[in-house]
């Protein structure tokens, strides 16, 4: 399976590379090579459920491509690994551009932009069988000065590759780095769980799990931050304070896989909490539960995580509690909206 793992590798090549050219014409074929006609697509909200590879290019790429004609993909983790019995390769990186019309009513800046993605493909008799993909599209809304909804906690930026710039990982696959690195993530997140229903912070160890110099890039929306105290000041607690019933993750181990120093985990979704107090995201106690899409990867080091890449759907998020953000972003642009 470790050389499989190198071909899985291949067979995605093939797509980052049609979507590097970003050539709109060829598209439709380029993706129709690697996507099988009946394969699961699940994007990021407001896209969801699309009907395999031609419902991708329609709904999703074709309309970006549109509003950003010179789109490049380019990504700085690609790993694959199994889990649960399937084989999966991670992508991570970002969609640049000069965004020249508008996409999803965003209102065009006619400057570059950058759209970070985390793309998980489930590959089978070499072919994508299930895709699942967030986009940021709350960072594209900011480059365009049209995000209405509370400001992030943490810091708004583009996201960085790897540290030790070998995100993209070409050397044999080694099943007892993978195995170590994929269990340390694993027994973080299960210490990571025990709080606050078990206990203060001390029970969950984060010393021992994190590097002193570990850095978490959330999502626009939420934002990046550094350390311990970071993580837990703009992030964890306005979190935990508005969700201590959170679970899900640990308890669906089989979603993760390993490849080298990196860590990714799938999962549509892959939480479920409800919304019972304040204090995360400006957002109320609207006493609803609600279900979170996240797709993640972590770099280890020397037995300690020292980065973690997370995008989460935070616009699903937002629509299950009834906020509707592109109606209210549209509201907030409505002069810079095209007029019919």
């Amino acid at each position: 399976m470790a050389d499989g793992h190198q071909r899985h590798k291949q067979v995605i090549g093939k797509f980052r590379a049609a979507l590097y050219d970003g050539d709109a014409p060829a598209l439709p074929g380029q993706l129709r090579q690697v996507f099988a006609p009946d394969c699961r697509i699940r994007l990021a909200f407001p896209f969801e459920d699309l009907a395999g590879p031609d419902g991708l290019y329609e709904e999703a790429y074709r309309p970006l491509l549109t509003a950003v004609p010179d789109l490049e993909r380019r990504d700085f983790i690609v790993i694959a690994g199994e889990s649960g019995g399937n084989n999966w390769v991670g992508c991570a990186g970002h969609y640049v551009g000069v965004m020249a019309r508008p996409f999803l009513h965003i209102p065009p800046t006619q400057r570059l932009i950058a759209m970070r993605y985390h793309e998980f493909f489930r590959i089978a008799d070499d072919q994508v069988v299930e895709m699942q993909a967030l986009w940021d599209i709350p960072q594209l809304m900011m480059q365009a000065d049209a995000w209405p909804l509370s400001p992030s906690l943490g810091v708004n930026w583009h996201a960085p590759a790897p540290a030790t710039q070998d995100g993209i990982v070409t050397a044999p696959y080694d099943q007892a780095q993978a195995a170590a690195n994929r269990q340390l993530v694993l027994d973080m997140l299960s210490d990571m769980s025990k709080h606050p229903l078990s206990g203060g912070p001390e029970v969950m160890r984060l010393e021992r799990y994190w590097h002193p110099k570990f850095c978490w890039y959330g999502p626009a929306g939420i934002g990046a931050m550094r350390g311990i105290d970071g993580f837990r000041r703009w992030h964890q607690i306005p979190f935990l304070k508005a969700m201590p019933d959170r679970r899900g993750a640990v308890t669906k181990a089989d979603t993760f896989f390993a490849d080298g120093a990196y860590v990714g985990t799938t999962g549509w979704p892959n939480m479920q909490m409800t919304l019972s107090g304040d204090g995360w995201l400006g957002i109320p106690p609207v006493n609803k539960e609600i279900t979170l899409r996240s797709l993640d990867f972590w770099r280890c080091e020397n037995g300690l995580i020292r980065e973690n890449w997370v995008l989460v759907d935070l616009l699903h998020m937002y629509h299950q509690i009834g906020v509707d953000v592109f109606a209210r972003m549209r509201e907030m642009t409505v002069a810079r909206q095209p007029r019919d």
